[in-house]
C-alpha cells in the first residue's frame, strides 16, 4: 500500500520512525519510508488546522494514495478514557466555526452555510469507518472527537461546550485531516494517544511520553497487519 502518515509534529511518531527503513527526503515537508512492504510517506504538518489542512491537501493532489492516517496526541473530555490510552476517532467537526448571537453560539448548520450532503456531514459532523477488520484497530475504543483553534483551559468555556458538541476528545488537526481526506476520496485512519484530561492547563498531570508510546505501538502494529 502507499500510505500518507499525517502528524502535527515528528515528536509525535518520533518511535514508529526509528523502526522503519528510511527511502529519501522529497519535500521539506515529506519523508518516505518502507516498512511491511508498504510504502509510507510521512507528513510533518505543524500544528493547527491550516497547516494541516493545507498540507495533506497540497499532498494528496500531488499523488494518489491507498489510505491516509492521522496520528497524534489529544486532550480527554471523558474521563472513561485513560491516560495513555489509544483510540480510534471516528467522528470530527470544527464546533468553534459559526456565530455569536448574545449569549448563544450558531453553528454553520444554523446559519444554513453549510448542509448535510456538504463533505458527508451528519449534523456538521464529519464521521468515518472502516479497517475494524483489523485486530489492532477492532479493539480500540471509537470516540467522538473535536478540532479546536485553541485547547481548552477554563471551567466556563468547557462547560460551555459540553452544552453543544458531544465531544470525547479534542485536537487541533483530526476534523483538517478528515475533511482533506474526505474531498480526495481517500480512505481514513485517525488514531489519537490521550495524554491529558480537558481542565484548566495543569502540564504536571499531562503525561505525552506515555501517550506517544502507546500511540507508536497501535501504528507499528496496524501497519504490520496491513496488506
Amino acid at each position: 500500500m502507499k500510505i500518507l502518515l499525517v502528524s502535527a509534529t515528528s515528536l509525535e511518531i518520533k518511535p514508529l520512525l526509528q523502526r522503519m527503513s528510511f527511502r529519501e527526503k522529497p519535500h521539506q515537508k515529506v519523508m518516505v519510508y518502507d516498512h511491511n512492504g508498504h510504502e509510507i510517506h510521512v507528513l510533518i504538518t505543524g500544528v493547527g488546522m491550516v497547516s494541516t489542512a493545507f498540507w495533506a491537501g497540497y499532498f494528496l493532489a500531488q499523488q494518489e494514495y491507498d489510505l491516509l492516517i492521522n496520528a497524534g496526541v489529544a486532550g480527554a473530555f471523558d474521563r472513561n478514557l485513560k491516560i495513555g490510552e489509544v483510540v480510534r476517532v471516528n467522528s470530527d467537526s470544527f464546533p468553534e466555526m459559526g456565530a455569536e448571537d448574545g449569549e448563544a453560539f450558531l453553528s454553520l448548520m444554523d446559519l444554513e452555510l453549510i448542509e448535510d450532503d456538504d463533505y458527508d456531514l451528519s449534523g456538521g459532523v464529519m464521521t468515518v469507518h472502516g479497517f475494524e477488520d483489523l485486530r489492532s484497530v477492532g479493539a480500540l475504543q471509537e470516540v467522538a472527537g473535536i478540532t479546536v483553534n485553541t485547547v481548552h483551559g477554563n471551567e466556563e468555556s468547557i462547560a460551555a461546550l459540553a452544552e453543544r458538541a458531544d465531544a470525547q476528545i479534542e485536537s487541533m488537526e483530526g476534523a483538517a485531516v478528515i475533511f482533506a481526506a474526505m474531498c480526495a476520496k481517500v480512505d481514513v485512519l485517525c488514531l489519537r494517544g490521550i495524554s491529558n484530561y480537558v481542565e484548566r492547563r495543569n502540564k504536571e498531570s499531562w503525561r505525552i511520553p506515555e501517550a506517544v508510546e502507546s500511540l507508536n505501538k497501535t501504528l507499528l502494529s496496524v501497519l504490520d497487519e496491513l496488506q
